[in-house]
């Protein structure tokens, strides 16, 4: 397997969390973007949407991180990303995409670089722009979490989905000094999961094409 992908890449840190907790072997190939490299033609033939990550599995080029995850789990189900009884799957996928698809996109380099460039807002707002919805997007996730089915983790005590997409959100609020104190279910299981050497191992500052 060949894992494209960039450091500080939330959807990228996702796939580098779910390759490590299955054990899965791969090659690493890096594309800046900062740089503009995910916009290159050579790229694009690759993933037409010109983001983090695409994962080639053999013959098979596989975009999108949560479709990614869900692939691995089905071609390699040991150990599993989402729990057996389909109402607990619901529940794992919903926390995931809480974050994933609520969280994520609002914050994604696209659209800071949109509001930087095109709507020119001052960097001190972008930053205000960032936090608001991760705040927003982190009480929803905390009240979530007070269900009896959490854990060590966000459902039980194995790591799975939601905790892959939790943690590159977390390092995600922490680089614009979002205020953490009031999410301690969601800081507990973060931090547990941080104990762990394949989110450890996966975090950006690790990886060898991280900036200094």
């Amino acid at each position: 397997m060949k894992l494209y992908g960039y450091f500080r890449s939330s959807a990228a840190f996702r796939v580098r969390i779910g390759l490590a907790l299955k054990n899965l072997p791969y090659d690493n190939a890096y594309i800046h973007l900062r740089k503009g490299e995910q916009s290159r033609a050579d790229y694009t033939s690759i993933n037409p949407q010109g983001l983090v990550p695409a994962l080639i599995d053999g013959p098979h080029v596989l975009t999108q991180s949560l479709a990614i995850l869900e692939y691995l789990d089905e071609t390699r189900p040991e150990p599993p990303l989402l729990p057996k009884a389909p109402v607990d799957r619901a529940r794992v996928r919903a926390i995931a995409l809480a974050i994933a698809c609520e969280i994520h996109p609002l914050n994604n380099l696209r659209v800071l670089n949109y509001l930087d460039k095109a709507l020119k807002v001052p960097q001190p707002l972008r930053d205000d722009w960032y936090r608001h919805w991760v705040q927003q997007g982190f009480a929803a996730v905390e009240a979530m979490l007070a269900d009896a089915r959490t854990g060590t983790f966000c459902h039980g005590d194995t790591p799975g989905l939601a905790d892959i997409c939790l943690v590159p959100q977390v390092f995600n609020a922490r680089r614009v000094d979002t205020p953490l104190a009031p999410y301690a279910r969601l800081m507990r299981i973060f931090e547990a999961c941080m104990k762990l050497p394949a989110f450890a191992g996966a975090e950006p500052g690790k990886q060898p094409d991280a900036e200094a």
